[in-house]
């Protein structure tokens, strides 16, 4: 499975950015899709989290300003973010849990490569 994320950038504190991620390679379905993002010194921490049924979750900082989707036709997972802060500044990152095998049933998690959202004051 690999993941590519797009959509990182430069923006002022109040803007906006959308992330991307698209999953490609071999697999039966998506299950989950999820944003984390790590910024120098922490530790990698969830931002949101999409279900195959379209239930979210989201982290207590992003609450009412991130929102995540996805389009299961095309295999990829958005993060919309608005009203950004400094402390938004974080690399993000994609994370899919994907169903591989049937017979037996068997998932795969992947990570992709990261896009690096930058805010300053």
């Amino acid at each position: 499975v690999q993941l590519q994320a797009s959509g990182g950038g430069l923006v002022q504190a109040g803007g906006s950015l959308k992330l991307s991620c698209a999953a490609s390679g071999s697999f039966f379905s998506i299950n989950y899709m999820a944003w984390y993002r790590q910024a120098p010194g922490n530790q990698r921490e969830l931002v949101a989290r999409i279900s195959g049924g379209g239930d979210t979750f989201y982290a207590d900082p992003v609450k009412g300003r991130f929102t995540i989707s996805r389009d299961n036709d095309k295999n990829m997972v958005y993060l919309q973010m608005i009203t950004l802060n400094p402390a938004d500044t974080a690399y993000y990152y994609c994370n899919v849990g994907v169903v591989v095998s049937l017979i037996p049933y068997s998932e795969r998690y992947a990570w992709g490569t990261g896009t690096q959202v930058t805010v300053s004051s």
